[in-house]
């Protein structure tokens, strides 16, 4: 089975790859599933019902989420009905939402994904180690095929969580830093480990921000608005080739696609 996961979209830049690079990736890898972060998909923080609807019909199968879910105030309704988007399960159960889903692709075939959050240099959640495992024992029960996008900071986090759930899901794929690194590899025990995506948007830019705003921030230490960037946009990502009958993942590879508008 081919999975694409997709960094975090940033703003209608990273929009507007997904709807112009998502066909023809879909064809070149033979991909059964589309998995996206979209927490920063509205504006450049948030999502809305009109721009979830945009990514579905774009192609993407699940969005996940971090820790900008809640910026937008439409989201509490949409999430709560929408099982195709996903928040960190390690959220209070308090939160509209769920962490973790199965889904199926166009043949029928189960996937579970699970949406989780560190903590590190983060808000305090509950523990995404803890979180993150009873989450697999649920989904493990009706497909062996789990792929985990973990949303944080500290690389020594995801690398972590990487480890304690070698052999128990297919894949452990980082967001939230919107800068791919490359130390893609298979764990001793089958599970594809990626520390970050990177992102879909603007890639001349600090981390999908105008460059001027965010040095502005930097040398002055003032309040200073952060507006999407626009320049030498990007799509980035990694397909995974998993194996139906053991959840194990075959291979992992890197995507970085630039956009070359017509």
């Amino acid at each position: 089975m081919k999975i694409l996961f997709i960094g975090d979209i940033v703003g209608s830049p990273g929009r507007r790859a997904i709807n112009k690079l998502l066909p023809g990736l879909r064809e070149e890898h033979s991909l059964d599933f589309v998995i996206a972060n979209a927490e920063n998909a509205s504006g450049g923080s948030g999502i809305i019902p009109k721009v979830a609807d945009e990514l579905f019909a774009s192609g993407v199968d699940v969005l996940t989420s971090g820790d900008h879910i809640w910026k937008r105030k439409e989201i509490f309704e949409l999430i709560s009905r929408e099982k195709r988007i996903l928040r960190p399960i390690n959220f209070s159960t308090a939160a509209p939402g769920r962490g973790s889903e199965i889904f199926k692709t166009k043949s029928g075939e189960k996937i579970g994904v699970i949406n989780v959050n560190g903590r590190v240099f983060m808000d305090p959640l509950e523990c995404p180690f803890k979180t993150t495992l009873a989450a697999q024992k649920e989904l493990i029960q009706e497909t062996k095929i789990i792929i985990v996008d973990i949303h944080a900071e500290a690389t020594s986090e995801k690398i972590a969580l990487g480890w304690y759930m070698d052999g128990k899901v297919s894949a452990v794929l980082g967001t939230h830093t919107h800068i791919q690194t490359a130390d893609e590899r298979i764990l001793p025990q089958g599970t594809a480990y990626l520390t970050d995506a990177g992102m879909c948007g603007p890639y001349d830019s600090v981390i999908g921000r105008k460059v001027d705003n965010v040095l502005e921030r930097f040398l002055t230490g003032l309040p200073v608005r952060f507006e999407v960037a626009e320049g030498n946009i990007q799509l980035h990502g990694a397909v995974l080739d998993i194996d139906e009958a053991t959840g194990k993942a075959r291979s992992i590879t890197r995507v970085q696609k630039k956009l070359v508008d017509e």
